[in-house]
């Protein structure tokens, strides 16, 4: 009899089998697919951390040397230059009252937190998680290498997902309350998708950071908005002054 197995039709031999014991195999080969994928998600959070190519972690100050006089102090109502605004997004401007908005957390969402003068500290949360603060207007971002939690609401800083693109650190976020992109009142909605490069370099033996920052608002405006901010590397905390603003 030997080899009468190969000569039994596939059909006739699967028919021998019990229902019950091909259902409960299936089950069991689906349930050890599922752990080695668990096993591999697991095992994927702390690579982020640990294969990080570059160091973003420490104190840094923002280097103004461009739009200062968007950056560095409240422009006039209705200044809103180079700023790619459309019909909608000008009315919106136009309607800003310095008298009851000065101070308000809108300019610090994550779409215009970094073009602020201020000093960040970035380190890790997790082995998954970049934690970026500021100390002007107090605001934490959570950069998310493995999936994010689910947002319950949108928020100023929106959810965060990281990824490595060589030596670059690339971010998205999404899920933003409205908020500005200058202190002026220039809107941005909360159908705002932001994208973010960060690039570590160095230069005269100062490490900087570098952050391009998209910002593509299918509401307010008519193409992408595109800045690039630089931040010097610190020794340390000297100077780190959390100043909170306010949330109305």
């Amino acid at each position: 009899m030997k080899g009468f197995a190969a000569r039994v039709p596939r059909a006739a031999r699967r028919a021998s089998i019990p229902f019950d014991t091909r259902v409960a195999g299936r089950a069991a080969a689906l349930a050890a697919v599922a752990a080695v994928c668990a096993v591999a998600a697991a095992g994927a959070q702390p690579a982020a951390r640990a294969n990080a190519p570059v160091d973003l972690t420490g104190y840094w100050v923002s280097v103004v040397t461009e739009d200062w006089l968007w950056r560095m102090r409240t422009p006039p109502k209705g200044d809103y230059a180079s700023v790619p605004l459309n019909d909608a997004g000008r009315s919106v401007a136009d309607q800003w009252d310095p008298a009851t908005d000065d101070g308000t957390c809108r300019p610090f969402g994550a779409p215009a937190l970094l073009r602020m003068p201020t000093r960040v500290r970035i380190d890790w949360q997790d082995d998954a998680t970049l934690r970026l603060e500021t100390d002007n207007g107090m605001q934490t971002r959570l950069l998310h290498f493995a999936e994010p939690p689910a947002a319950t609401a949108p928020s100023r800083q929106g959810v965060s997902r990281a990824r490595w693109d060589g030596t670059t650190l690339t971010v998205t976020t999404t899920e933003l309350l409205p908020g500005y992109l200058r202190r002026n009142g220039v809107p941005y909605s909360a159908d705002t998708v932001l994208t973010e490069q960060f690039i570590r370099h160095e230069s005269f033996g100062d490490g900087w950071l570098t952050v391009t920052t998209i910002v593509h608002d299918p509401v307010y405006l008519t193409e992408d908005f595109v800045t690039s901010s630089s931040f010097k590397r610190l020794q340390g905390a000297t100077g780190w002054l959390p100043a909170p603003c306010e949330e109305r």
